[in-house]
C-alpha cells in the first residue's frame, strides 16, 4: 500500500474555491481504481495549509491516477490558487 500526503498552501481568499473543487471531484478520486481511502485535512494553526491524505494498492495506481484526465483536470483548477508551491510525499506503510 502506499500512502500519499500532498501538502497544499492557499491564498486566504482562494480557500472557498478550493473547498468548492474539493467537493466535486473527492468522490472520482476515491473511486479511482487502486484508491482505498482519500480525506482532506487542515491545519489547526494556518487555516491556509490543507494535506490531501489517499491510499492506494500500489504506486502503479497512484501513476495511472496522476497520469489521469482527472487529476489533469484537477490540478489546473487547484495550482493557480495556491500561495506556495504544492509539496507531495508517497510513503509505504510498514
Amino acid at each position: 500500500m502506499i500512502i500519499r500526503l500532498v501538502k497544499m498552501t492557499f491564498r486566504e481568499e482562494k480557500i472557498p474555491d478550493f473547498l468548492e473543487i474539493f467537493r466535486e471531484i473527492n468522490e472520482g478520486i476515491a473511486k479511482f481504481p487502486g484508491c482505498t481511502h482519500l480525506e482532506l485535512l487542515q491545519d489547526t494553526r494556518d487555516k491556509r495549509i490543507f494535506f490531501t491524505h489517499s491510499h492506494w494498492r500500489s504506486e502503479e495506481d497512484l501513476e495511472n491516477y496522476r497520469h489521469s484526465d482527472l487529476f489533469s483536470h484537477t490540478w489546473s483548477r487547484t495550482k493557480p490558487l495556491f500561495a506556495a508551491k504544492a509539496e507531495a510525499w508517497s510513503l509505504n506503510h510498514l
